[in-house]
């Protein structure tokens, strides 16, 4: 029969511990048979509840990262962001992206380069991924073509490793600046890399989708 607050006299509930455990492996001699069960049981319950522990801090610290995310965007939100805007002066619709961004509160300065292309040449901007205008953040980050503005808020919230910063090649129809009526044209936006790789940043399927 069981002590109140024992099994088989084996240990109390106070002595479930790592440590107790560890000591009283070197006893299972001198355990009955009973016991040698209870004990094997009790193991493998508190190995399962230390695994259960571990993934519940895992998944904390996962939903601390995400909030954090979360926080760094809002407080972006209201932030003013700093760009210097490179652009050929007769370009009407890298005239339309400015309103777009400024009228979201970025605060941009114009420049027209002499030689654009040796420009985005400097930049290591490849071919394929330019287009009509590129914006340079004061962090360094590029910003190329006609990235919605809610996309370099939440980049510069929280930049991923090893990033230069988004590109939107060409000049899809419906992006900020590119507008005509209720014309679309589904898009991505890619993340450039520093080793000069690309990736999907974010997939604009529908014009709503552009803006906060």
């Amino acid at each position: 029969m069981a002590e109140p607050g024992g099994i088989y006299g084996l240990f109390t509930y106070d002595e479930f511990t790592c440590g107790e455990i560890r000591r009283r492996l070197g006893d299972q001699s001198k355990m009955t048979r009973v016991q040698k069960v209870l004990f094997s049981v009790l193991v493998l319950s508190m190995m399962a509840c230390s695994e259960q522990r571990d993934e519940s801090v895992a998944t904390q610290e996962g939903g601390d990262a995400e909030l954090q995310v979360t926080e760094n965007i809002a407080i972006h939100a209201d932030k003013n962001i700093v760009m210097d805007v490179y652009k050929s002066p007769t370009c009407g619709c890298c005239g339309k992206w400015v309103e777009h961004a400024e009228e979201r509160g970025f605060s941009l300065t114009t420049h027209h380069p002499t030689d654009f292309n040796q420009f985005k040449k400097e930049q290591g901007i490849e071919p394929e991924y330019q287009s009509c205008h590129t914006s340079v953040s004061e962090q360094g980050y590029i910003f190329e073509g006609h990235v919605p503005a809610r996309y370099i808020r939440e980049f510069l919230a929280a930049p991923p490793v090893d990033a230069r910063g988004l590109a939107v090649p060409a000049m899809p129809m419906g992006s900020p600046g590119m507008e005509m009526d209720d014309r679309f044209m589904a898009y991505q936006v890619l993340l450039l890399k520093k080793d000069s790789s690309v990736e999907v940043y974010a997939e604009v399927s529908s014009p709503d989708q552009q803006y906060e």
